[in-house]
């Protein structure tokens, strides 16, 4: 067929069938638009132009757009190249990056049309592009910035990126690679003699497999081998903590979930594996599944796993919490529920596997290159040195790329095959296999005296922690040492229990159990304040943790709790709205319970005067490449723009997960520290002399301990994330402001920390009122990017962000993680601005009920719950 593609009329060969983002990405060889829900057409991240209107290319045959103008991000002249590139990284509006070509290529055609689009203008424009990092604030501000700019007219910020070193908006590492859509995910590489993979998952919860049948699949055209459990070398099951997660069910065995993996098909082409995949046949002996914490744990209920479906019990006993209760003047208990909720990370999937020597390298864009590292090794029996594990750009996470996916298949094909292999899971297959956040529900009991100081609390909280471990017990543990909340709670009774189901596996989420704990509580909080006769916000000055405090868990509280900063910040707007809901939140930094923690990096100074920075963390749009960056080139002088970042198991640098919003903290430690031995180094010799010398630095945390009855002073974590947020809304109950105030300890990058404050509300948002991955005995209910209640651009109030600073002693220039801090008080916070508006005290998730659900996602308003 014949098109115009970028100017330039090109005749390129189509089959029926294909789409035109695989006609553009495929035989066009075009990258920057993504594949991020193909066939659905609901992210937007494809977005391309076709005779002057915007279009998302996945949705689309590539046959209809014969004889027509087709306009992708790389085909856009030059100097409006640069300038989407500076508004976007000059404002921070991109983060992971996998979604920003789309939206560059959909504003872009808005601009065409609207010289100055309004917010509103812009946020209808983008109703098909989904951003799971930023909350849109930025995005809103940047494409009205290139609008001002082409107008010549000097737009209110000029996306000018500011300086590099600490507290400075350094601009983002790659950013403009990002935003131009040069950046390489692994789902845009290719290399020669590249094969395949495709997964034939499981088609019931709970079943056992009686027969694999593979001779169908591998007779299908281009199909090089199918894989079934008998062709693994090396342990079949895995997992980050225990290992019971199998990476294919063998027959005779029960499949656990529907996100089980029974083949693993290699073929010549993606189409033809994914077609041979679905010819492998499987007989079953189809049973009953558990699909409800309370019935695995009934007497009697099948086995789900050999040590039973109680994966883990954490408490926290401390005083006397009967007594107290007795004695307060005031006592509320309720019982909470939250829901299931998915990542939504915009990049599903994928690892590229190539065989290097009698080892491996494998290109993945998990949370952990050396934790893949060891569970490959394992699964291929080989020593992990023989496994090279590169972290290429991650297109988001928040937890959900914790476990082992597509690496493992990817591996095992490449292994066998003797040939690279890439696997890329669709979305659909995306949402069916990797874990969720944890729904859970809270039984809780609190208690204050006369003036409304609390006295004691209780708790019992059981997580739905589905088929597989994960991470679960440390989600419940969590859970467990944050029921408190910021509180100050003198006696406390906290049981928190994870139970395997038939459900998905839950695991990972931003926030790692604490906001639903923190929903419980905040809760009880107003219900108490009401009582005593208090605003929510003088309840929470009362009783909010300052230093030389215990914590929920036990902990004596060190220096670096600003709380009641981020409390003082935020008072007059909630006094002053008003319908207002004020919540306050805690976050650990670290993994703590007794888990040592290192921080690692390898500084090397190149013959350029480059730097090149090795460490260990995954960035997936928090912005840890460019923090680091910042911490090297403050201490040894020089522009973040000469150091490069490399994460590549290749050195030795193993710190674990990127997880518990820790990286800036042991990271930046680590950093500090190798770049203070470079720094030291250059006082007796010159750079060329070090060239060929690398300088390293670590950072270890081995004094944290467990929580529990028999630890009488624990120290559970290095240290906290303090919170407190004011959502407001208008006389119609709908959203109109949140006001978030956050203890960042030190700044490093206040550019990168508002953007992480807004994407989190956003996050935390789309928790409180429409989000809920539902499962119906054990089967996800939603199958697409749009049915899981994703907050649009539309929906979105204004975000007002407060950076406060009290420094953590052990963090980098003071600094500690706020990643996940940022959407812990969220959603109580919405309940009460709801409670302030309609009277009506809702203690379930999410709360589609709601005015604010409802406009701020205006199809809940159809939907009949």
């Amino acid at each position: 067929m014949q098109l115009t593609l970028n100017g330039r009329e090109v005749d390129v060969a189509t089959a029926e069938g294909v789409s035109l983002l695989e006609l553009l990405r495929d035989e066009c060889g075009l990258r920057s638009m993504k594949d991020g829900c193909a066939p659905e057409g609901s992210c937007g991240a494809c977005t391309v132009i076709v005779d002057g209107r915007p279009v998302v290319s996945c949705a689309q045959p590539a046959s209809r757009f014969a004889g027509r103008n087709v306009e992708t991000l790389e085909g856009l002249a030059d100097e409006v190249r640069r300038s989407w590139a500076q508004a976007f990284v000059g404002l921070g509006a991109s983060q992971c990056g996998f979604c920003t070509p789309g939206i560059v290529m959909k504003a872009e055609a808005l601009l065409r049309r609207v010289d100055h689009p309004s917010d509103a203008e812009v946020a209808r424009a983008l109703a098909g592009n989904v951003c799971r990092c930023t909350g849109y604030v930025s995005i809103v501000r940047a494409i009205q910035a290139v609008a001002a700019q082409r107008a010549g007219v000097e737009p209110a910020s000029s996306g000018d990126p500011g300086g590099n070193a600490i507290g400075q908006p350094a601009p983002r590492y790659d950013g403009v690679a990002q935003v131009l859509g040069e950046t390489q995910f692994v789902g845009d590489m290719e290399v020669p003699g590249m094969l395949h993979g495709a997964i034939r998952f499981a088609d019931h919860p709970r079943a056992r497999v009686l027969r694999i049948d593979t001779a169908a699949a591998a007779q299908h055209t281009d199909v090089v081998d199918v894989v079934t459990w008998r062709d693994i070398p090396g342990e079949r099951l895995q997992g980050l903590i225990s290992a019971d997660w199998p990476v294919l069910v063998a027959e005779t065995e029960e499949t656990r979930y529907v996100g089980d993996m029974l083949a693993f098909v290699v073929a010549r082409t993606r189409r033809a594996a994914r077609a041979a995949a679905a010819l492998v046949k499987v007989e079953y002996e189809v049973l009953r599944p558990i699909t409800s914490p309370d019935a695995a744990l009934e007497a009697g209920a099948p086995l789900l796993h050999p040590g039973g479906n109680l994966l883990s019990t954490s408490v926290v006993h401390r005083g006397d919490v009967p007594a107290a209760l007795a004695g307060a003047r005031h006592v509320e208990s309720g019982t909470f529920t939250t829901q299931r909720i998915e990542h939504a990370f915009l990049e599903p999937e994928a690892a590229l596997a190539v065989p290097d020597g009698d080892g491996l390298r494998v290109y993945a864009q998990g949370q952990g290159a050396w934790e893949d590292r060891r569970q490959i090794a394992s699964l291929l029996a080989l020593p992990q040195e023989r496994i090279r594990v590169t972290q290429v750009a991650t297109g988001g996470a928040f937890g959900g790329k914790e476990d082992l996916g597509p690496q493992a298949a990817a591996a095992l094909l490449a292994r066998l095959t003797k040939a690279p292999v890439l696997l890329k899971l669709s979305r659909a297959e995306s949402l069916r296999f990797h874990p969720k956040r944890h729904p859970t529900r809270i039984e809780a009991t609190l208690g204050c005296d006369a003036d409304g100081r609390l006295v004691a609390y209780k708790a019992r909280i059981v997580g739905d922690t589905g088929a597989y471990a994960s991470l679960g017990a440390k989600v419940l543990e969590r859970a467990a040492g944050h029921a408190c909340g910021a509180y100050r709670v003198p006696n406390v009774d906290v049981e928190s229990r994870a139970v395997y189901t038939n459900n998905l596996p839950c695991g990972a989420m931003r926030g790692f159990g604490v906001p639903q704990v923190t929903f419980a509580i905040e809760g009880l909080l107003d219900e108490l304040a009401q009582r005593c006769g208090l605003d929510g916000w003088e309840m929470r000055w009362r009783n909010a943790v300052e230093t030389g405090d215990r914590f929920g868990s036990g902990q004596v509280l060190g220096p670096g709790v600003g709380l009641k900063k981020t409390l003082l910040a935020v008072r007059e707007a909630y006094r002053s709205a008003r319908f207002a809901g004020i919540a306050c939140g805690a976050k650990n930094t670290g993994i703590g319970n007794g888990v040592t923690e290192h921080g690692r990096a390898v500084v090397a100074p190149l013959a350029d005067g480059r730097v090149l920075l090795r460490h260990s963390w995954t960035e997936m749009g928090q912005g840890i490449h460019t923090a680091l960056r910042q911490v090297c080139a403050q201490e040894l002088g020089i522009g973040a723009d000469r150091i490069d970042v490399v994460v590549d198991t290749e050195r030795e640098l193993d710190t674990g997960e990127t997880t518990a919003s820790r990286a800036t903290l042991l990271g930046g430690q680590a950093v500090l520290r190798a770049a203070q031995s470079l720094r030291e180094a250059l006082q007796a010799a010159d750079w060329s002399d070090l060239v060929g010398q690398e300088f390293e630095g670590t950072f270890k945390i081995d004094w944290t301990t467990p929580i529990g009855p028999d630890v009488p002073d624990p120290v559970t974590h290095i240290g906290y994330g303090w919170a407190t947020q004011v959502v407001i809304l208008d006389d119609h109950g709908h959203l109109a402001k949140v006001v978030a105030a956050q203890d960042v300890g030190r700044a490093i990058n206040p550019q990168i920390l508002r953007g992480q404050v807004e994407g989190g509300v956003h996050m935390g948002l789309g928790y409180a009122l429409s989000e809920d991955f539902a499962t119906v005995d054990g089967v996800p209910v939603a199958t697409t990017l749009k049915s899981l209640g994703i907050i649009p651009a539309a929906g979105m109030p204004e975000v007002e962000t407060i950076l406060v600073e009290e420094p953590l002693p052990d963090g980098p220039f003071g600094a500690k993680g706020a990643g996940e801090a940022v959407l812990v008080p969220t959603a109580a916070a919405v309940a009460g601005a709801l409670r302030a508006f309609d009277g009506i005290v809702r203690r379930d998730l999410p709360m589609r009920d709601s005015p604010a659900a409802r406009a701020a996602l205006p199809r809940l308003a159809a939907v009949r719950e």
